[in-house]
């Protein structure tokens, strides 16, 4: 059981700040190498987007490796981020791609690995 006194411990969410950084850097310049590390290689992991539902690691790599790397750019709107004690958190926000005016939302789950920080569970959707 998680201590509420554990909930974002600010050196943690400094860590998992700082690694939804380098995603999001990953992200806008389709860097798929760093995108392919920051996901947790396990067939557990997995990734809703707003056109496809992929289950596992491979799928998650495959998909990216297939994707245009063009009008990646976005701003983000909001993010959120909450940890939970020293080895999972949450990291969500809105965004809007460039050219578009639809609000795109974005959850996370991220969990401590001996690799350092991983995504084990996404979600990518746009409002209408």
């Amino acid at each position: 059981m998680i201590d509420i006194a554990d909930i974002n411990l600010p050196d943690v969410v400094a860590e998992v700040r700082a690694a939804f950084a380098l995603y999001e850097d990953a992200l806008v310049h389709n860097k798929v190498d760093i995108l392919d590390a920051l996901f947790w290689n396990s067939p557990h992991t997995l990734r809703y987007g707003a056109t496809e539902n992929l289950y596992g690691y491979e799928a998650i790599a495959a998909f990216r490796a297939s994707r245009p790397s063009q009008g990646l750019m976005r701003d983000l709107l909001r993010v959120e981020i909450t940890t939970y004690g020293r080895d999972c958190a949450t990291a969500n926000c809105e965004f809007r791609r460039e050219g578009s005016t639809r609000t795109g939302r974005q959850s996370q789950t991220w969990m401590r690995t001996a690799q350092g920080w991983r995504v084990v569970a996404a979600h990518v959707s746009l409002l209408e």
